[in-house]
């Protein structure tokens, strides 16, 4: 009864060992997209690991679960997994990693609820500053704008979204860098960022021990930005991408020597401007396909003695 075990380590090298990797490596921020995909890998894998591990385990410890688990499997399969010989610390082990999802889908639960009482808050305030025309209705993709001091921009997910923009942004953004700033705004909305934004801020919130989340959340709040810089630059070209963000930030003092909230903006400037080379087509192709594999691992772990059984 060494699967359930062999999981967990494999869960624990993959969630100390891979964020290291993908910090060293030079790549990252070269292909923005294909470090989220991944992070997501790397992530599934962890999870991936807890979960098989937990089954394995509560088929140890109850014979009903057994029962469920291995019901079309021969007998030569069940006998494989040795889940008789498993001690007392089986039960434990199950009841632990399951309060963990159960724990984890509480705090994925609260991030959308959270996310969505945002989202409802800022649209009352939309409608108030920018209300609605006389038979005019709510469809998504609606252009807003409002009259703000301040140059802005944002998307507003939800059933019915918006764009909105402010009066500011207009006037300092001329021509092809307001495109790029709408750009970059719909990129969010296509790749759906907003789910891999609750995604990760769900399991940091709910594991603040565990780096590996900590980790994902702070890559995912970077890497998306930056794949959206790269989805504008791509229509309308890293300068005139540069210079919208650069006129949009500038009145917030990230330019300058004290840290902001914005502080990585002037990190998207200068990648923008200094232009770094993509990747080989092939090499990115490879580096999907491997990350690909890594959630596979666990399930080829969790499978070896009903394999090696048949076989």
């Amino acid at each position: 009864m060494m699967v359930p075990v062999a999981l967990l380590l494999l869960g624990a090298v993959t969630a100390i060992v891979a964020p290291r990797l993908l910090a060293r490596a030079d790549w990252a921020d070269r292909e923005p997209v294909v470090a989220l995909w991944v992070w997501q890998c790397v992530v599934v894998a962890v999870l991936l690991c807890c979960a098989l591990s937990m089954t394995l385990s509560a088929a140890a410890a109850w014979g009903a679960v057994r029962g469920n688990v291995f019901a079309p499997a021969p007998r030569a399969v069940v006998d494989a997994y040795a889940l008789g010989a498993a001690g007392p610390w089986a039960a434990t082990t199950a009841v632990l990693l399951a309060s963990g999802g159960l724990w984890s889908l509480a705090m994925l639960v609260r991030e959308i609820v959270r996310s969505r009482t945002r989202r409802r808050a800022r649209r009352t305030e939309l409608l108030v500053r920018a209300p609605l025309l006389p038979g005019e209705e709510q469809v998504g993709g609606r252009l807003v704008v409002l009259e703000a001091e301040r140059p802005d921009a944002w998307w507003l997910p939800g059933a019915a979204p918006r764009l909105v923009i402010t009066t500011a942004a207009l006037r300092r953004l001329k021509g092809r860098q307001l495109d790029a700033l709408l750009a970059h705004e719909q990129g969010h909305a296509q790749a759906r960022h907003d789910w891999l934004l609750h995604s990760s801020a769900a399991l940091a919130g709910g594991f603040p021990q565990v780096p590996v989340f900590a980790a994902f959340r702070d890559e995912m709040h970077r890497l998306v930005e930056l794949a959206a810089d790269d989805m504008a630059s791509r229509r309308f070209g890293r300068l005139t991408t540069a210079l919208a963000l650069v006129e949009l930030n500038e009145e917030r003092g990230v330019f300058g020597p004290s840290p902001t909230p914005q502080a990585h903006v002037p990190q998207r400037v200068h990648r923008l401007l200094t232009a770094p080379d993509r990747l080989p087509a092939l090499h990115r192709l490879r580096l999907t396909a491997l990350a690909a594999l890594v959630p596979v691992l666990p399930v080829l772990v969790a499978l070896v003695p009903g394999l090696r059984a048949l076989g």
